[in-house]
């Protein structure tokens, strides 16, 4: 069993469950321990920290209770975990596995390694262990049991995370890694604004990065902060350090020759991962035998937060780092502008060694056992796809994970789709995000129904739903789940920080519409029309022209042609001067197994359909176009066709098959009957619902027959007639 303290307080069985903690005191009484990282605590200090002043009538029976439902609950989910609580006087203590013990091991294996890559890479292990502040769930919280006591623990395991932080940039520079840590330097230094070493390294990285003044400008900042703000002036080293570099002493240049690339400290995460209990132990598992894992999905389905999580963890895998390198601000170019910007984020200098950044790369990874995870590919995939062909080339021991909206398409690649949350993690996420917007908010049993609309309307996307609950707080529950259909609107108001496309919904999409080629627009959103799902048959009919139906009738296709040329004749002379994109039925085949492999449609078996955020950005697209009215018309002249050809066959040995197809079709039938209502066209609808009335009756849907009556008399009379029948 392990316990993890460095962020909320989690405890997992050994075979990667999570093990829940109930009750408020218990858990304090375990954060309890557990900060004192296997000492012992004396029961006169739990007792005062569980319950302060207000002592219970027997205080330490209370604490052996206590003690008692924490035995059970970790024996409960991992026989024999109970012994893990030790009784031993004067008090108790936890003998367990932590991820403060591992932390703090691998810093101290760091501070008497000799070799700096050896010491640069148990930095990154250590600090890998980090997924939060400590105890965040208690030391962030005033009044609550035991945070008196965890505060403090929090503190001395904040103060050695920040001097492990400081040792690693040490390293790096020590290795040549300058510019490339400057920017986290600069946020260090001004997140913690007294702390004199990490303003030292920020110096001497600005001046070998050729940026003197501005290192010169970060001491002048720093003296003037501590006179003005605690009558105090910097200390000797960085007085001398400002002197070394006004003097532009040669001792503060790089090292000569450019070193292999040190692990890059992962972005902490801000939140916790939710509802990826199964995804995340299968990921982690794959680098160990797959030497390239790509992460594939929709816009906002949470592969980068993935794919990070799944690094941390693998950390300790890899004896030469994890490397993070993010791509959503490289522009698309050439394979060589890629591997330029891969090598910058990896440390790797041109310095007359070998000449091509691609030969840069593979010279430093080599046979180095090494995770790199290429964030964010899709805009530069071919690029990424044949760096990353390379990579595999150069030895066994290199591994990659890259995110994308679509496969690289490399030989031995492992593509694992990641899905949207169901519908028990969507609503967790986004519970618990509500939470963090809403201090306070609990989901309620009245609020059940509102939440389950706003996860299944929002597909399951992390992205949509933690936009949409930062909206809870000015809206309620009830209020954003009634206005979801101007969801664009209703979630801009998006994240501050992190990469533009991954801001607000609508960015997100926007993004993946960019990438696409014409041809693939008109397809995305003609698709939308569709509310039910369709068959390659139906994309290819209504994406394009409507045409007589496969396996109709064989004396009915110039019927239905002539029934319907008035509807079809008009929009085909005019499709290529609309759209710029000359687009046949068998084109379509091709395009939409595009779209699938850019993960903006999903098929399940022989069925194509869109999110219900994208088809709603696809319909917005349709109107820009011109083509809404015209493409509607389409799609409800299609299945009117369909159900056309079902009614001929009603009583033939051919009926069972086309009951089944009108089955599949219910939603895109009422669809066509509202679309052809909403055109105006009495003719349409009266074709379309005469056609289903013998279905109505075989399926036992009576009612539905009478409201076609209401809705579309003419034909409605002929459905009627059927079901008196």
């Amino acid at each position: 069993m392990r316990f993890a303290v460095l962020g909320p307080l989690e405890v997992t069985a050994d075979d990667g469950r999570a093990v829940r903690v109930p009750e408020l005191k218990v858990r304090a009484l375990l954060a309890c321990l557990l900060a004192h990282n296997g000492h012992i605590v004396p029961a006169e200090r739990l007792i005062e920290s569980l319950w302060g002043p207000e002592l219970p009538v027997n205080p330490l029976g209370a604490l052996r209770a206590k003690v008692s439902q924490l035995r059970r609950t970790l024996d409960e989910a991992e026989p024999g975990a109970r012994e893990l609580v030790v009784t031993r006087t004067p008090g108790y203590l936890v003998d367990g596995d932590t991820d403060a013990r591992r932390f703090q091991e691998a810093a101290d294996r760091a501070r008497a390694a000799d070799d700096p890559r050896e010491r640069a890479a148990l930095l990154a292990e250590a600090l890998s262990w980090w997924r939060g502040p400590a105890f965040s769930d208690f030391a962030e919280l005033a009044g609550i049991p035991g945070e008196s006591l965890v505060r403090r623990a929090a503190a001395r395991l904040e103060e050695q995370r920040l001097a492990a932080l400081e040792d690693y940039a040490d390293v790096r520079l020590a290795l040549g890694q300058d510019a490339s840590q400057v920017g986290e330097l600069a946020e260090l230094a001004a997140q913690h604004p007294t702390r004199e070493r990490f303003h030292g390294l920020l110096m001497r990285a600005l001046y070998r990065s050729g940026r003197q003044a501005e290192a010169l400008e970060v001491y002048r900042a720093l003296r003037d902060r501590m006179r003005d703000e605690l009558g105090l002036d910097p200390g000797p080293e960085l007085v001398a350090l400002h002197q070394a570099i006004l003097e532009q002493r040669p001792d503060l240049r790089r090292p000569p020759s450019p070193p292999a690339p040190t692990p890059a400290r992962l972005p902490e995460p801000l939140t916790d991962l939710v509802g990826r209990d199964e995804d995340l132990p299968e990921l982690v598992a794959l680098p160990r035998t797959a030497r390239l894992v790509t992460l594939t999905g929709t816009a906002g389905v949470g592969k980068s937060r993935l794919a990070l999580e799944a690094a941390r963890r693998l950390a300790g895998d890899f004896p030469d780092g994890v490397h993070l390198v993010e791509l959503s601000s490289v522009p698309a170019g050439p394979v060589s502008d890629v591997a330029e910007a891969v090598a910058a984020a990896l440390g790797l200098r041109d310095d007359g060694g070998a000449g091509d950044p691609e030969e840069r790369i593979a010279s430093a990874f080599g046979t180095r056992r090494a995770l790199l995870v290429l964030d964010n590919c899709e805009h530069v995939v071919e690029p990424v796809a044949k760096l990353a062909e390379l990579l595999l080339r150069v030895g066994p021991e290199p591994r990659v994970i890259a995110t994308s909206r679509e496969p690289l398409g490399v030989t031995g690649e492992v593509v694992r789709e990641v899905p949207p949350l169901d519908a028990g993690a969507a609503t967790r996420l986004f519970a618990v995000r509500a939470a963090d917007a809403q201090p306070g908010f609990a989901m309620t049993a009245a609020d059940a129904d509102a939440v389950e609309v706003i996860c299944r309307r929002l597909d399951g996307i992390p992205l949509a739903l933690e936009l949409a609950a930062a909206r809870v707080r000015s809206l309620g529950v009830r209020a954003l789940a009634e206005r979801l259909d101007d969801r664009f609107r209703l979630l801009s108001a998006g994240r501050r920080a992190g990469p533009a496309h991954q801001r607000t919904l609508r960015a997100a999409i926007d993004w993946s519409w960019e990438l696409l080629t014409e041809p693939e627009r008109v397809v995305l959103r003609r698709l939308a029309v569709q509310v039910g799902g369709c068959t390659l048959e139906a994309a290819e009919r209504v994406c394009v022209v409507p045409l007589p139906i496969p396996g109709g009738p064989p004396d009915d296709a110039d019927g239905q042609a002539a029934a319907t040329a008035a509807d079809i004749e008009p929009a085909a002379e005019t499709q290529a001067a609309a759209t710029g994109a000359d687009i046949e039925p068998a084109d379509v085949a091709d395009l939409l197994a595009r779209l699938v492999d850019r993960s903006l449609v999903v098929r399940s078996g022989d069925r194509y359909r869109l999110l219900e955020s994208v088809a709603a950005y696809g319909l917005e697209r349709l109107r820009e176009a011109g083509e809404h009215d015209r493409v509607l018309r389409w799609y409800a002249t299609y299945y009117t066709q369909l159900a056309e050809c079902a009614e001929t066959y009603k009583s033939g040995p051919a009926r069972h098959r086309w009951f089944r197809r009108l089955d599949a079709e219910t939603a895109n039938l009422r669809g066509a009957l509202q679309a052809a209502m909403s055109l105006g066209d009495a003719r349409l609808a009266a074709r379309l619902t005469g056609s289903l009335g013998w279905y109505w009756v075989q399926a036992g849907r009576l009612g539905e027959a009478r409201r076609a009556e209401d809705a579309a008399p003419l034909g409605g009379r002929r459905a009627a007639a059927s079901v008196t029948v």
